[in-house]
């Protein structure tokens, strides 16, 4: 603060000379002559980026990308007075403050040499400044490229120790607040950190013309989870199509891509699909954990009696075992069990898939590519590489299905799958395909089908008794089991979900529900003329194992499962 004298002049005779003493603040004049003194330098880096034929830029009004950052190491950049500021596949933006720089010609020698299209812009020492700035923050940033993801452990903890969708979306209004520069990566260690702590096995955006909204799939249902405004997802788009390995400037047609995931010590495979729409792209990451493959067979929820058949038929020389269900039922899930479960140093193991879901050590993994290398193409080539065990991730045609009955019968053991409702539908598909069914009884050893329920939570979970029709329903599911000792003894009540918030359903994880058929003398002549998927299921009742309905009655009456959650899943009776 500083004092000024104001002097009056004298304006008639006899007047005298008046001495103020006032207080005046020089502050708000010192920052109109910082501003003046900014505006010029901005002018004189314009006029002078005429003289070097180069663009001039302010990034002080622009977005720095840390990626592009990242290019150069800091030091480098702030020897040779430049910073990237956008990157886009190999073309890096540049400003450059001196370009008489000595350093300056070297720095951008060694890009070209790095495959890099550099576009240099002049700016001004302010605009470096803030941008070398900058440098300071990437420690906390996400790198992002195409392939991997890395999510920080900080963030992973806190989202779990929340654990709900409404701290997620907080989450992401904070890091949107925050208007750093990288606050796309940091909202994507979000989303992925909650998708994990959910339990999630997909990650659904879905834009529309004001917000783009993120679904999680957990437990097989999709939820609603949080929203985004347009230009954020945009930008999620471009990021997440970078990391797959995308090309990013296509919109207008259908891409798959595949990215990894660091999360600690493990790495985690996501599998990227983008299809055009009326408001943008439509995004599905499904998550690959590795960890899934890891289930013993014995944790899938198959029941003991068709177990234990299960174990001795999965360990014969030669043969086929098919299992059925839409996609997303387990399928995968369930043969790799298997495959670990018989693996050996002594065993050969080569599966061809479409695609390769989970990467199994010991195992020799193919995967088809689309015309140039068919299941029926990869298949015939293993076979001629001596495997004892083969897996075929599906017969979808007539060729693919009859080398792999040719493989069963000549010594190898083969798993696949099917797109049947059931493990009886799986024989007239066969025929459909051109196999002939004469040869079934010497190639296919077991027929399974399999559905997944929600298992309800322990602890929010209520039970109350079964009304008559209910009881009438679960007698005629349960009559054409022969074995009558796999039916609980209690039959009176049952058990339904009792969640205690909002966004708790009362289920925690999911269970199998499997059938399975196994060749006999019987079954292989009745075979032999073709007959209807519903004789075959009526025949094989002898057998004695429950059909998947019969599963889900017994999971409902041992408080497994609710009945509601498996009347969704499978044809009960109706009364």
């Amino acid at each position: 603060m500083v004092f000024c004298q104001v002097r009056q002049k004298t304006l008639m005779p006899g007047a005298r000379m008046v001495r103020m003493d006032l207080p005046f603040d020089t502050s708000a004049t010192d920052d109109k002559l910082a501003r003046v003194r900014e505006r010029e330098e901005e002018d004189v880096i314009r006029i002078l980026s005429e003289k070097y034929g180069m663009t001039y830029v302010d990034i002080s009004l622009k977005e720095v990308d840390g990626d592009a950052l990242r290019v150069i190491p800091e030091a480098t950049a702030r020897a040779a007075e430049v910073a990237a500021f956008e990157k886009t596949g190999h073309a890096l933006s540049v400003a450059v403050h001196n370009p008489n720089n000595p350093a300056l010609e070297k720095l951008m020698s060694e890009l070209g040499e790095r495959g890099f299209t550099v576009h240099q812009f002049l700016v001004s020492k302010k605009s470096l400044d803030k941008a070398q700035a900058r440098y300071a923050d990437l420690s906390l940033a996400v790198q992002t490229h195409a392939g991997m993801l890395t999510v920080q452990e900080a963030t992973l903890s806190k989202i779990a120790s929340a654990g709900t969708k409404t701290a997620i979306q907080q989450e992401i209004d904070t890091a949107l607040a925050s208007k750093a520069f990288d606050r796309i990566s940091h909202m994507l260690e979000i989303v992925f950190a909650g998708a994990f702590a959910l339990r999630a096995s997909d990650l659904h955006f879905e834009p529309s013309e004001d917000r783009a909204l993120l679904r999680l799939r957990i437990d097989g249902l999709l939820a609603d989870t949080c929203h985004f405004d347009p230009v954020t997802y945009h930008q999620l788009n471009s990021r997440i199509k970078l990391l797959s390995g995308v090309k990013l400037n296509v919109t207008n047609q259908a891409q798959d891509g595949r990215f990894s995931i660091a999360k600690g010590d493990t790495q985690i495979e996501i599998r990227a699909s983008f299809i055009p729409g009326i408001s943008g792209e439509s995004i599905v990451l499904r998550i690959l954990d590795p960890r899934a493959t890891m289930v013993s067979y014995k944790e899938l929820g198959i029941h003991p009696k068709l177990l234990a058949r299960l174990e001795e038929e999965i360990r014969r020389p030669n043969g086929m075992l098919l299992t059925t269900g839409p996609t997303g039922s387990g399928k995968t899930t369930t043969l790799y069990s298997f495959l670990r479960e018989i693996h050996s140093p002594e065993m050969k193991i080569i599966t061809i898939e479409d695609p390769i879901e989970y990467h199994l050590d010991g195992i020799v993994q193919t995967q088809v590519e689309g015309t140039k290398y068919t299941f029926s193409e990869g298949l015939r080539s293993i076979v001629r590489q001596d495997p004892d065990i083969i897996m075929v991730g599906e017969i979808r045609d007539s060729e693919t299905a009859d080398i792999a009955i040719q493989a069963a019968l000549t010594g190898h053991f083969v798993f696949s799958t099917l797109h049947t409702n059931d493990a009886a539908g799986t024989f007239p598909r066969l025929v459909d395909l051109g196999a002939d069914p004469k040869s079934f009884g010497s190639a296919v050893t077991v027929s399974m089908a399999q559905r997944l329920v929600r298992k309800l939570d322990p602890e929010k979970r209520k039970e109350r008794p079964l009304t008559d029709a209910e009881k009438k329903m679960i007698e005629k599911a349960l009559e054409s089991l022969t074995d009558r000792t796999l039916i609980p003894t209690n039959r009176e009540t049952v058990w339904e979900p009792a969640p205690t918030s909002d966004e708790e359903t009362g289920y925690h994880g999911r269970v199998g529900l499997y059938e399975a058929i196994f060749m006999d003398d019987e079954l292989s002549t009745f075979l032999r003329d073709n007959p209807a998927e519903n004789e075959i299921a009526k025949l094989v009742t002898k057998q004695g194992y429950p059909t998947m309905a019969q599963d889900g009655i017994i999971k409902v009456l041992e408080g497994v499962t609710s009945l509601s959650e498996l009347s969704g899943t499978v044809d009960l009776p109706r009364i």
